[in-house]
């Protein structure tokens, strides 16, 4: 995806927002206006996508603008020819995140399948400069661990917490945008504080990884390759950044889109990339195989949790969870019974027409969940609109595109984050323990009601 359609898909969604906005106030002016809504996406004359109204909401300040227009191709290639032109003792050391939801995008435009992709992948990164690729599956067993114990702690005060349950994943940075700027102390309040599988990997690279290197988190570069735009507006949340050093957790973000319109830039063809094995932030230990965790093409936060918390609350031994459909695919519940008694109910709620009904049952009173794992993407992470769009653009969804990439994602192994050795070993050496001080700052955060600065758009009204 080149950097002209991108920026024309942010004037574009602006664009549409505005003129919702006009069409709320016309008072029906436009009512006689052929609408129509497909798979979590409006086609009213510009195709605005749902999820892009979670991220932009037309009200995107000077600052963020300027910050995200940092989040591009141009500046990680800036970056890259600095280190050509400057001294060495001025070099940035890059290092690469890969999201593995973006790793299924690679294998179908390589033609490969998904450990060959990833090598490659990381062989094309280390081709134009980077010299470090991780994957970021051992960051989003972190942000498992403390979402599950973050719910047993919410479900242990519920009787005397208002706003312990329902819990509220917090892994995706549209939901939680929208859910600050527009439906404000309603729900903030209800989101874990876990930090995303982005944000821990900010710390590992910046905190752990540097000292290990004997580095300043300041001579890192950090990029991250993930399948969502609204990624980067996570990356430059004013959390993230340390004043002191001048350093952010996660230096820009990069789509699966972006870095395949860089090859094709540079002309660079799968055949002639060498096959490089990734990377691992505790060290050379040879190549590990790719794991995924359960869910379906998201990192799973519904079913780790709720296997959790069944064992943990109830001596309950999950094996496999059965999805029950409500209104559509992504709108679904999981629910644990015992002598016709409910014990446990969670839901899967992905794309904003589902996140409607959602928030307007929880104004009601009527949400029977105790977790609900919330996604502004119809279909999931894999359905991100920085790898998923089809080639007309337009926020069309490319759906023959988005199945292949299940296929092979649902392909790699499961793998517990509780059994992972590289995890336990980080508690202990790195964060002094998994209930230490050290583990609070670096793995959680806060989520801040900022709808009182923010005026409401008369289009998201309930």
């Amino acid at each position: 995806m080149s950097e002209v359609n991108i920026a024309k898909r942010k004037e574009k969604c602006e664009n549409c927002t505005k003129q919702c906005n006009k069409k709320q106030s016309d008072d029906g002016a436009n009512s006689n206006q052929e609408s129509e809504e497909v798979n979590g996406q409006v086609n009213e004359g510009s195709q605005l996508l749902l999820s892009a109204c979670l991220s932009c909401d037309g009200c995107l300040s000077d600052e963020d603008t300027l910050k995200i227009s940092q989040q591009g191709l141009e500046e990680v290639e800036r970056v890259l020819a600095l280190n050509k032109k400057c001294d060495a003792s001025k070099h940035k050391v890059l290092v690469a995140s890969v999201c593995p939801q973006s790793l299924p995008f690679f294998a179908v435009k390589f033609g490969v399948d998904i450990t060959e992709a990833a090598h490659k992948l990381c062989g094309f990164l280390k081709h134009i400069g980077v010299q470090y690729v991780f994957d970021t599956t051992l960051a989003a067993g972190f942000s498992i661990l403390e979402s599950q114990k973050e719910f047993i702690q919410r479900y242990r005060r519920r009787h005397h917490d208002s706003h312990a349950l329902p819990m509220f994943t917090s892994s995706c940075p549209g939901w939680i945008r929208y859910s600050e700027r527009v439906l404000g102390s309603l729900v903030t309040p209800h989101i874990c504080t876990a930090r995303s599988p982005q944000q821990i990997m900010g710390c590992l690279v910046k905190d752990y990884f540097s000292k290990q290197q004997k580095l300043s988190p300041e001579k890192l570069y950090h990029v991250v390759v993930a399948p969502c735009f609204d990624k980067k507006l996570e990356a430059v949340r004013e959390e993230f950044y340390n004043s002191m050093l001048e350093t952010r957790d996660v230096d820009c973000v990069l789509t699966s889109g972006q870095i395949y319109y860089l090859m094709e830039q540079r002309k660079v063809s799968v055949e002639e990339l060498d096959s490089v094995p990734l990377d691992q932030v505790l060290g050379d230990g040879g190549d590990v195989a790719l794991v995924r965790h359960d869910g379906r093409g998201s990192e799973g936060f519904l079913e780790h949790v709720f296997k959790h918390a069944a064992k943990e609350l109830f001596g309950v031994d999950v094996q496999e969870i059965t999805y029950k459909t409500l209104r559509n695919r992504d709108f679904q519940e999981v629910t644990l019974e015992r002598d016709g008694e409910t014990l446990l109910q969670f839901a899967a709620v992905y794309g904003f027409r589902n996140i409607q009904t959602l928030v307007h049952r929880m104004r009601k009173g009527r949400v029977p969940y105790q977790l609900v794992e919330v996604l502004s993407c119809p279909g999931g992470c894999l359905s991100g609109r920085g790898q998923a769009e089809s080639e007309g653009g337009a926020g069309r969804l490319d759906k023959a595109l988005v199945n292949q990439m299940e296929e092979i994602y649902s392909s790699l192994p499961v793998r517990l984050p509780e059994f992972n050795p590289a995890l336990h070993t980080l508690y202990q050496d790195w964060l002094e323990g998994q209930d230490s001080s050290q583990a609070r700052k670096l793995l959680h955060t806060e989520y801040r009601d900022q709808s009182h600065s923010h005026a409401q758009p008369p289009h998201m009204q309930w």
